[in-house]
């Protein structure tokens, strides 16, 4: 049993592939070794931070410069920005309401596999005895998936923020992670929109309306996307606002649960969700398990000797990701 304040941390824990360097942590100091103990329920990092006493949140959390005061307990300040960006990056992102498959590679050339069923292939017919099967093609993508960088630059001398309190730096960082994932989600939906390498644009749907959205129309949106399940529709504020004012989204008891929770009234039951990226008068629907694979190159990326070293000015923060479509015909536009 290896104990948490016997470890000697340094910088080339975090140059280890594929392992972040919690899970480094946890390899040295299994967090099984302290059940029905004080400490159960923390991870190895966190268990760190308490044997160097460094309080990252509260009241009473501590100034940016406690990480520094050893060593030590410095190689532990990347990972604490890293948490918080990610913690930004999740408070802010509907992604995982979008896609359908999450991959991490290590590298930046990734090759998805792509399947496009035509209507006979749609439909499991019977099979006389001793007659083959019907097939269904699957084969890898003659493109590469494109990744982007995403990311910002900490611009910030150390001797302006060793007294600042870790509360205060950590909304920073997190602010910084919402506008990654921000920028994340406008990739996805331009994917979805407009196709990529691998595959084209999304079928449209046209209005019998000119500029708005009848009720009608987003039942030609759901029959359109089958055989596919439209279970997320993605809009701008005007879309949603038009969605939620059609009468037969006024049920009195789901305005009641709108006032009361905030959660909206959704059309044929799909979620709802606010996309301010997209431009022009369209909303997207979806059959998030079926439309989309996000492909993400590593985790967060950041400097880590430059913040172990406390030079924090021109720090970058940035995630490469990118997205491809699975199934093309899961995804339709309602243009209006």
């Amino acid at each position: 049993m290896a104990f948490f304040d016997n470890i000697k941390l340094e910088k080339g824990m975090y140059a280890n592939g594929n392992r972040s360097f919690t899970e480094i942590l946890e390899e040295l100091d299994p967090s099984e070794n302290y059940r029905n103990t004080q400490l159960e329920g923390l991870d190895a990092y966190q268990r760190q931070l308490k044997r160097f006493d460094i309080k990252v949140g509260g009241n009473n959390s501590d100034c940016v410069g406690k990480f520094f005061q050893t060593s030590d307990s410095a190689a532990l300040f990347p990972e604490y920005v890293s948490r918080a960006v990610r913690q930004g990056m999740e408070r802010a992102d509907i992604l995982p309401d979008i896609i359908a498959a999450k991959t991490i590679i290590d590298g930046l050339d990734y090759r998805s596999v792509v399947s496009v069923p035509g209507a006979e292939e749609k439909s499991l017919k019977p099979v006389n005895e001793g007659a083959y099967l019907p097939q269904t093609n699957i084969k890898s993508s003659e493109n590469l998936v494109k990744l982007q960088k995403r990311g910002r630059m900490l611009v910030a001398s150390y001797e302006a923020v060793k007294f600042q309190k870790l509360d205060i730096f950590t909304v920073t960082l997190r602010q910084i992670g919402a506008y990654i994932a921000r920028q994340q989600l406008e990739d996805a939906v331009n994917v979805i929109i407009n196709g990529d390498d691998n595959s084209p644009a999304a079928g449209t749907v046209s209005s019998a309306s000119n500029s708005e959205i009848t009720y009608q129309d987003l039942l030609n949106l759901w029959s359109n996307i089958d055989p596919y399940e439209l279970n997320t529709i993605l809009s701008p504020a005007g879309g949603i606002i038009k969605i939620l004012s059609l009468n037969e989204m006024k049920d009195s008891r789901a305005g009641l649960n709108f006032h009361g929770s905030g959660k909206m009234v959704t059309p044929l039951g799909a979620k709802l969700l606010h996309v301010p990226g997209i431009s022009g008068n369209k909303i997207v629907g979806l059959d998030k398990n079926c439309a989309l694979e996000m492909v993400q190159s590593g985790g967060i990326l950041m400097d880590h000797d430059r913040l172990i070293d406390r030079q924090l000015e021109r720090t970058s923060i940035s995630c490469i990701s990118g997205f491809t479509k699975i199934f093309p015909d899961a995804s339709k536009v309602l243009t209006y």
